[in-house]
């Protein structure tokens, strides 16, 4: 599939919301399609690769988290989910954990929709970018550990190798990209999917885990620390090599 820069997929069984969302995407200049149905996505698909999908997960006779779930077993296009109120909360963490790549509940503001799928596309355009250089490279190091992107490597103070398993290692790389920024679950998400992994995929989880290899007391972690109401936030200075 080629992959046509700018053009997006509003993929919503109802018409006066995905006609409102389409004029505002293309007022703004985003190249925008629609489709109401898993068919006619399946259609939109055919030849050309979207640069994002912004799906709603109740879709009439189709059920938004199969299409998901299928649209993930052979693509990695950004998807942002569009759900209703608190009774669709399960559907919203499922969806993520799926590999939706952000969400928003109705009615929500186009402005803010137009925000969350500029900034989706800006994180996948920053991945490229990074997949471009290379990757085997240099590394990070931080308050005596050692992070050798060659090998995947991470080094303890005493110079000992830290196993890490690939969700571990793409979780900490994120991090030290990122350091003292508070990063959401979902762009941790995004960033440490992994497709030999793919029920795997709490962030919360992959936090614990790897603050017990990191942390001195991982029950009081000073190194990812929680920040409320958004994600995670790496609080040690980082010093790229």
């Amino acid at each position: 599939m080629s992959t046509e820069a700018g053009h997006i997929i509003v993929v919503d069984d109802d018409s006066t919301l995905r006609q409102m969302v389409i004029r505002y995407l293309e007022d703004h200049d985003v190249p925008t399609r629609a489709a109401s149905s898993k068919d006619e996505l399946k259609r939109q698909l055919e030849g050309t690769e979207p640069s994002l999908i912004i799906l709603d997960l109740r879709l009439g006779q189709d059920d938004g988290l199969d299409l998901l779930r299928e649209i993930r077993s052979y693509s990695d296009v950004p998807v942002i989910i569009t759900t209703g109120h608190r009774p669709d909360e399960i559907d919203r963490i499922v969806g993520l954990e799926l590999g939706a790549d952000d969400y928003i509940i109705k009615p929500f503001s186009l402005r803010e929709l137009l925000a969350r799928v500029r900034a989706v596309l800006r994180r996948q355009e920053m991945g490229r970018a990074a997949r471009a250089r290379d990757p085997e490279r240099g590394g990070y190091r931080f308050n005596g550990w050692t992070l050798e992107r060659r090998g995947r490597k991470l080094l303890d103070a005493n110079n000992s190798t830290v196993a890490l398993s690939k969700g571990e290692y793409a979780l900490l790389l994120a991090f030290l990209e990122a350091p003292k920024r508070p990063l959401t679950r979902e762009y941790l998400l995004q960033a440490t999917r992994v497709h030999e992994d793919i029920f795997d995929r709490s962030i919360d989880v992959q936090v614990l885990r790897l603050r017990r290899k990191l942390e001195t007391d991982p029950s009081a972690p000073r190194i990812i620390q929680t920040e409320r109401g958004v994600g995670y936030v790496f609080a040690l200075p980082v010093e790229p090599f």
